[in-house]
């Protein structure tokens, strides 16, 4: 079995919780991977902690890697302008290699200018002064993850995980990425975007969730589901529904149905051998032409070529 280098680099000022998330994530998916740690000299590394680090590796094995991860760091490191010793330490890394963010990590791509005329997502919190910076990067802070090949480029903290959780269900499948989900007790695919983290006024005391509402929808993806059924069942009005739910998950109702329709039919895509129709009545989609589209909205292919992809690693 061939296992895939994946080299992250701790820069002066990681987050050390971030930091340990491609070892953990990557190190539970049976061997697949081999996770090193470097630092742009090979010396021990501050964290934005009580403590520091010690890595094993320097810049060197940049230049083996398959994937690297960028480790992200405090906003007070942020800079415009990458220091020599990084910019040196990212020109070892091989042309065509993967390159992952997490975290603030977007901002050392873009101020190498890695990120120009691409997708890409960071914190919310720091998204307006990462557009002031790069104003060349279409930054889109609503998203948990970005993957526009070969950048990808994720979100704050525990996005990181969803990020890492996409590598392993892209290079080996759904099956694989889920058993290392239960192994680390995260979900394997999270609800929505950076919306339902940005701070909103606390809702009234009482106020009903959702949640029992999305659990049922996702019982009967098949059926049509309309805003007056969801909100009929959480026993609301539409309008209080609608603001409830986008408060809570950070997407539309029609938007999350959607979402949750295309993830369910790549799971067949992957695990079945259903015609494509087939699948797009199991869903919801109704039709193969719709879900065509909403695939190829969602990630850029279409259900043949996904399945293609796919089936050819279980």
């Amino acid at each position: 079995m061939r296992r895939e280098r994946v080299v992250v680099l701790a820069l002066d000022g990681v987050y050390p919780f971030e930091l340990g998330i491609p070892s953990r994530i990557l190190g539970a998916a049976d061997g697949r991977y081999e996770v090193l740690t470097c630092s742009v000299d090979g010396g021990p590394v501050r964290t934005n902690a009580d403590f520091g680090v010690t890595v094993e590796h320097g810049p060197e094995v940049l230049a083996t890697a398959g994937t690297v991860v960028i480790a992200p760091v405090a906003p007070d490191h942020l800079t415009d302008e990458v220091p020599g010793e990084v910019l040196a330490a990212l020109a070892l890394i091989r042309p065509g290699t993967r390159i992952v963010s997490i975290c603030t990590g977007a901002f050392v791509l873009a101020a190498a200018g890695l990120l120009d005329g691409r997708r890409a997502t960071t914190h919310w919190q720091v998204a307006d002064r990462f557009r002031r910076m790069f104003p060349r990067v279409d930054l889109d802070p609503d998203v948990l993850f970005v993957d526009d090949h070969p950048f990808l480029t994720s979100a704050g903290a525990a996005s990181g995980v969803d990020i890492c959780l996409h590598l392993v269900r892209k290079d080996h499948g759904s099956r694989l990425a889920n058993t290392v989900a239960r192994r680390c007790v995260v979900p394997p695919f999270r609800d929505g975007g950076q919306a339902q983290y940005i701070e909103q006024p606390v809702p009234e005391q009482g106020a009903a969730s959702t949640a029992a509402t999305r659990a049922w929808a996702l019982q009967r993806l098949e059926e049509p589901l309309t805003l007056a059924e969801l909100a009929g069942h959480a026993r609301m009005s539409r309008r209080t529904f609608a603001r409830r739910f986008s408060d809570e998950v950070g997407l539309s109702p029609g938007r999350w149905l959607i979402q949750q329709r295309v993830a369910r039919a790549r799971h067949l895509l992957e695990s079945s051998d259903l015609t494509v129709d087939q699948i797009a009545v199991r869903v919801g989609f109704a039709t193969g032409a719709s879900l065509r589209q909403h695939l190829g909205a969602a990630i850029g292919v279409s259900p043949q070529a996904y399945r293609r992809t796919f089936q050819a690693t279980r």
